[in-house]
């Protein structure tokens, strides 16, 4: 269920989607509210699980994961869960999603290069019993989007 969000709220969210490390005092300064009235949203926020947490935005290439490819992957018929938990262990899948369509999961994956990918396709995805069959995309850019969405 969607917790209820004003104006406020949604400026918050905003200014932290663009910068998880602005101190509540710019919060509060750009969102025009007091910095009381800013601690206290921001902790009901994430009380209510709208916000869950705060993360870094990582330049792959210089973290030596220049290559990315989305996975399509189709899986044995009621065997999501059990997939589900071999992917919690595979450092490669940086978002996995359960999707319509002909395919059943769509991973994406960041690697060193192509030869990492291969071993990762051919030697552990496709290894797991309830793999059926993998498509790999090379992804050949990432545009940035600028500001928050």
């Amino acid at each position: 269920m969607a917790a209820a969000l004003d104006d406020v709220d949604h400026a918050i969210i905003e200014l932290l989607r663009a910068d998880g490390r602005m101190s509540i005092r710019a919060v509060a300064a750009q969102a025009h509210i007091s910095r009381a009235n800013a601690y206290a949203r921001l902790d009901r926020l994430r009380g209510q699980g709208v916000i869950r947490g705060f993360t870094a935005v990582i330049d792959h290439e210089k973290y030596g994961k220049g290559l990315a490819a989305y996975v399509s992957v189709r899986i044995e018929q009621h065997s999501w869960e059990r997939f589900r938990d071999y992917l919690r262990d595979i450092p490669e899948v940086d978002h996995a999603a359960l999707v319509s369509g002909d395919v059943d999961l769509l991973l994406l994956v960041r690697v060193a290069d192509a030869a990492a990918l291969r071993t990762f396709v051919l030697e552990r995805l496709q290894r797991i019993p309830e793999v059926r069959s993998t498509q790999t995309m090379f992804i050949l850019d990432e545009p940035t989007l600028q500001g928050p969405r």
